[in-house]
Formats: structure tokens, sequence, C-alpha cells
């Protein structure tokens, strides 16, 4: 989940599995796999790191155990 925040200042969380799409329309569009849509303060680079960030926390992004193993079967 990443935190983000609405126009009016409320914060809330979105589960960053979901998102298919995060747009500027001059306000950052978040677009989840239902197409439902929230727009948020958050810049779209804000949003950027904060996905890259969780996707890091579950291990999806950061495999280095995946490249050891390639390392050692060479």
């Amino acid at each position: 989940m990443i935190h983000v925040k609405r126009l009016n200042n409320k914060d809330f969380m979105i589960n960053a599995i979901y998102i298919e799409a995060v747009e500027a329309f001059p306000d950052t569009t978040i677009t989840l796999t239902n197409g439902k849509k929230y727009v948020v303060k958050d810049s779209m680079s804000d949003i950027k790191v904060k996905i890259t960030d969780f996707y890091r926390t579950i291990h999806v992004l950061n495999m280095t155990h995946l490249k050891e193993d390639v390392a050692d079967e060479e």
C-alpha cells in the first residue's frame, strides 16, 4: 500500500499492485486495474518513488538473491 493525499488534504492508501496508470491532467490521476480513478496532490514523480519503494519492500524489485543464484551457476 502507498500513502497518498487527496486534493482536500485527506490522507488515504492505495494498493500499488492494482495501479495501472499514473497521469497528470494537470492534477495527478491514478487509475486502478478496475477502472477506478483517484485524483491526488502527490506529483507523478512522488508516486513513482512510492510505488518503487513499495515493490522493494515486498521484494519484487530487489531480487538480489536470484542474481546470486545465476552467478553461482556460471
